[in-house]
Formats: structure tokens, sequence, C-alpha cells
């Protein structure tokens, strides 16, 4: 399948044609079963430079502190798991998946840690019917992702790992320090109780910072990991470009092309950064809006009133619509976050408007009272 068959194409196949020739071309060392060198790793995903001396420019596919790719990569080339922690919307996810698709050409191998999962998740289950008919055996079992990645010695993904249970945790624990997994149910003397992690086999997990009491790391887990704390992105111009670059291939994918104004995203990044202010501020939760502010609830913000735009309203994108997403995206709570963003328009947005009296600020002060107004 290509990316175009797929509502979601892992990065492995939306970026296969450009992984192809970075393998082509790597001359670097690799470690065990690894696809690119870990250079080429870093390059994949911080995109190139003049001086890396390509024939191709390689684009940046995750915007963050190259020391921190960096530290990421050195773990994995180790027998350490690694942890990617940090407040929602940081690009934890992201970031795993763009280093499983460089380093294994598979970033599915995933397990996604919620109250429900359970130790079979981790290590094995088994096919029910077969097991009626045939008994247990290795073609009956069913063998988790993260069998599956210690089995061909590639990486392997937990997401939301706080939200897992603590005997789950404790089965990952046995996995990353032992590297084996044993299946007492069979026989043995074939020696298929045994599954052993073959070199390459290593661990991403990523955890919510916000998750914390939630179900705590033990001190045994946190062991096996070595911890990157992925720090919310503060700076604008950082903001502004995986804001577009993430917006951009969203509307790809929608078969769209269009341009957001300069003014539009310079409204929307300084909304967020005005409402982060307000929640640091804020001596209560009732004083907060629910939803965490992060660059990728802009990005839905921005696709929301792209979308609404195509379809609905005016062409090209106003600030009338792009204030009616903002609001619908972040009033999640009824009244309390209604009466935070109402706030926020009287006392934030309206200043500005009347000091841009006919500018975009104006429209998205309308905007955003009709958005309010109808939602109360």
């Amino acid at each position: 399948m290509t990316d175009t068959d797929m509502l979601r194409a892992p990065a492995e196949v939306k970026y296969a044609e450009e992984l192809d020739w970075l393998e082509s071309v790597d001359e670097g060392p690799k470690p065990f079963s690894w696809r690119l060198s870990p250079r080429m790793v870093r390059l994949f995903v911080l995109g190139s430079e003049r001086a890396d001396g390509l024939d191709r420019e390689i684009p940046r596919k995750w915007f963050g502190d190259r020391s921190f790719v960096e530290r990421c990569i050195v773990t994995l080339a180790s027998d350490r798991g690694l942890l990617l922690i940090g407040d929602p919307g940081t690009g934890k996810s992201w970031l795993a998946e763009l280093l499983s698709a460089a380093i294994s050409r598979n970033s599915t191998l995933v397990v996604q840690g919620t109250a429900g999962t359970t130790e079979d998740h981790v290590k094995y289950s088994w096919n029910v019917s077969m097991v009626i008919a045939k008994g247990q055996s290795r073609e009956s079992l069913i063998p988790s992702p993260i069998m599956t990645a210690m089995e061909r010695g590639v990486i392997g993904r937990f997401e939301e790992l706080t939200r897992a249970t603590s005997d789950v945790q404790d089965a990952l624990i046995s996995i990353l320090s032992e590297k084996y997994v044993s299946i007492p149910e069979l026989d043995g003397g074939s020696g298929d109780n045994v599954v052993f992690a073959k070199p390459g086999f290593s661990v991403i997990a990523t955890a919510n910072s916000r998750d914390r009491g939630v179900n705590d790391l033990s001190s045994a887990l946190k062991r096996r990991f070595n911890f990157v704390r992925i720090p919310v992105v503060t700076n604008k111009r950082s903001e502004a470009e995986i804001v577009r670059f993430r917006t951009g291939e969203l509307l790809r994918r929608h078969r769209m092309e269009l341009d957001v104004p300069p003014s539009l995203l310079d409204i929307l990044l300084q909304s967020f950064a005005d409402l982060r202010a307000a929640s640091a501020s804020a001596t209560s939760d009732d004083q907060r809006l629910e939803s965490s502010l992060s660059t990728a609830e802009q990005i839905g913000v921005l696709e929301d009133a792209i979308l609404h735009s195509q379809f609905f309203g005016d062409r090209p994108l106003g600030a009338r619509t792009l204030a009616g997403s903002l609001v619908g995206s972040l009033a999640r709570r009824s009244p309390e976050d209604l009466a935070i963003l109402n706030t926020f328009w009287h006392g934030v947005v309206e200043p500005r408007a009347r000091k841009d009296e006919g500018g975009p600020w104006q429209e998205f002060l309308e905007g955003g009272r009709d958005a309010i107004a109808t939602l109360s």
C-alpha cells in the first residue's frame, strides 16, 4: 500500500522514497540490525544542512533541540529503553515514530497503554480456536507487538506508559532486563518455550507528564530507561514552523493547497501564548482551560478552520472562521471554559481589536464573540 491508500500512513511508508535514498548513500557504521547509521537517523529526523554534503535536501520533520534527538539515538544504540516524557502535544509520539521508521523501517509495533491494557498485550496471548483444535503450540501463540520486535531485532513502542497498571509495567521490566520472554505453557524440550530478543531490539516508551500519580513508574522500571524530557515549545518562530509544517501535511492529505496568511498565523500563535500565560497565573483549575494549549492543538484549530473555510465558509481563510474554530476546539467544559474564553476575549482580544480597527483582530473579535454566544 502507498500513503494515498491510507488515512494516515506511518512514517516508513510516507517517507519510503527518502529512506530508500538515505540508505543507498549511507556509508556510516550501523549498530546491530539498524537500516540507517546514527548520523543518517538524526539527519532524517532533523533535516539536512549544507554542511552535510548531500545531493538532495532532506526536510526537517521534528522541531526540537538537536541534543534531544542525539541522546535518543545513542540510547537506542545501547541496551537501555528510551522514555520520552513531556506535556501533551509536544511531539513525543511523532518523534518515537520517526526514530522507529529510520532505524527499523517499521513504526507500527505499538502497545497503547490504557487502564485496560493487560500483560498479554506486552507478552503474548493465544488463538483460542487453534488451541482447542491442536493444543498450545508456537503456531497457536499470538505474539504481542513487543515480542514481535524482540524476534525481529527492531524497535517496539509503548505509548502512554503511565496509563498502564503496575502489573503491565512489571511485565515490561523483565523484558527490558532479561531480554527474553518465557512461555511456560509450552514444553521446553523443543526450545520453543523462550523467545530471546535479537540484537537491535529496544523499546521507545512515551509518558504524559500530566499523568503523574495515575500509575507512577517503579524505581525498577525507571532504571531500565533513559529519560528524555521533551519541553513545551515556547519560541514563537519554532512554533510557527511546526504549525506550518504539520498543517501543510494535513492539507496535502486532503488534497488541498492553501497558504495561511501570516497575519492569521500570528493571531493564532499570540492567542495561544496569551491563554498559556493566563493559565500559568491562574490560582485554581476552574480558572484554567481544560485544554493543554499545546502546539498539536494549535494545528488542530488551524486544520479545522481551513476545512470549514473550504467547505462552508469564505475562501480564503478569514479571522472570523479561525476564531470560531478556536472557541469550538477549546471550550470543552460548560460553563467553565466558556467563561474563561469570554474573559479572554473581553480582556485581551478586544483591546487588540481597538488598536487594529478594520484589521484581522477586529474580525477575530467578532467571530469569537459569535461563537461564545452560540455555545453559551
